[in-house]
């Protein structure tokens, strides 16, 4: 890339996360350029192409063929992402994908492989990560505060009714979308690893209680770390009437945090056997949200921009998607055969 000049990005799929995309887009604007938008519906092809007065296609490998693009991020069905970011990397265009980057194992390594072979990045989109609460809390777990962690706990409380899976045909069906682990939880499952370090086991149970969907709209997942914590994550998206909580807590020999909140947007709890400077930012680090998608798009669109501009590392590349990846594979495949399944999938 010329790093003078401003990174040409496209969208591919203009639904309900890609307004965090366009919003991200506008605050880099001195960076990144968005020039063109992709979507099968021709309708909000036109209206998209109208309000940002770039170009449209429903082709998406007409618009690589035709646009000289930096970087794609694709917002489409988790599904598909593996032949879009392919298809990418076969035009010599970084990628940058929501999550989870796929819905099969084969598909998120084949996405590494082909993104390797070309040369390309590929940027795994995970924004909680850059939430202030997780930040606080990350940094304690890298200093050490807890000492020895010995129980973590995952709650993610949220409603989907059945019109949201009625919205579009792709929604709820194991093909496109995955389950409550997979789709709505997927950045809470990627806490698992990310804070707690590496899974050895995994135990769960899922099931379709009241949604007429393929897919879990409810599960529970035990987990027990390589460093002997032991942990659990609840799922569903039945809460009545609305999305309660999303949160996490972590006990260990030296000190006890609760993340909780609508989205682990507030920090409940904060004892420590030691004290720091920072634990008065414990109050300014919660914040109000009413999206569940909280605000991190913007900040993690900044590393991307770094990285292709040869300023810094990705902070979550392909590889680092995979970890989250395959937690997911693994829970599902506990589910299914009713086994305890140990990580790493493959030696």
């Amino acid at each position: 890339m010329n790093l003078n000049n401003k990174i040409k990005i496209a969208v591919v799929g203009c639904g309900r996360i890609s307004k965090n995309h366009f919003e991200s887009i506008k605050i880099h604007k001195d960076s990144m350029e968005l020039v063109s938008i992709c979507d099968i519906d021709q309708e909000i092809v036109s209206k998209h192409k109208e309000r940002y007065n770039v170009e449209g296609y429903t082709d998406f490998e007409k618009m690589l063929d035709s646009e000289n693009l930096d970087l794609v991020a694709i917002c489409t069905p988790s599904g598909i992402h593996a032949d879009q970011a392919e298809m990418c990397a076969g035009h010599g265009v970084n990628v940058m994908t929501e999550k989870p980057m796929a819905t099969r194992w084969d598909d998120g390594l084949r996405m590494v492989k082909v993104c390797d072979n070309a040369g390309v990045r590929l940027f795994v989109i995970k924004q909680n990560r850059k939430n202030s609460t997780l930040q606080l809390l990350k940094r304690a777990i890298s200093e050490k505060r807890f000492g020895k962690i010995h129980m973590v706990n995952i709650n993610v409380f949220w409603t989907r009714p059945q019109e949201y899976y009625d919205s579009a045909k792709w929604r709820g069906t194991w093909e496109l979308d995955g389950g409550a682990f997979m789709n709505q939880a997927s950045h809470y499952v990627d806490l698992i690893e990310w804070l707690i370090g590496p899974v050895a086991s995994i135990q769960a149970m899922t099931g379709t209680l009241a949604r007429d969907i393929e897919v879990e709209d409810t599960g529970v997942m035990n987990i027990r770390w390589r460093s002997g914590a032991l942990g659990s994550m609840s799922v569903t998206m039945l809460t009545y009437p609305e999305n309660y909580e999303g949160s996490i807590t972590i006990i260990g020999e030296k000190g006890t945090v609760k993340v909780g909140g609508l989205a682990v947007n507030e920090i409940q709890h904060w004892k420590f056997e030691d004290r720091k400077k920072y634990d008065k930012q414990i109050q300014d680090a919660s914040y109000e949200t009413t999206s569940v998608y909280g605000f991190g798009h913007p900040l993690y669109y900044k590393n991307v921009i770094d990285v292709l501009q040869g300023r810094a590392d990705p902070e979550t590349d392909g590889r680092e998607g995979l970890h989250s990846l395959e937690i997911l594979i693994a829970a599902y495949l506990s589910a299914r055969d009713q086994v305890t399944v140990s990580l790493p999938l493959e030696y």
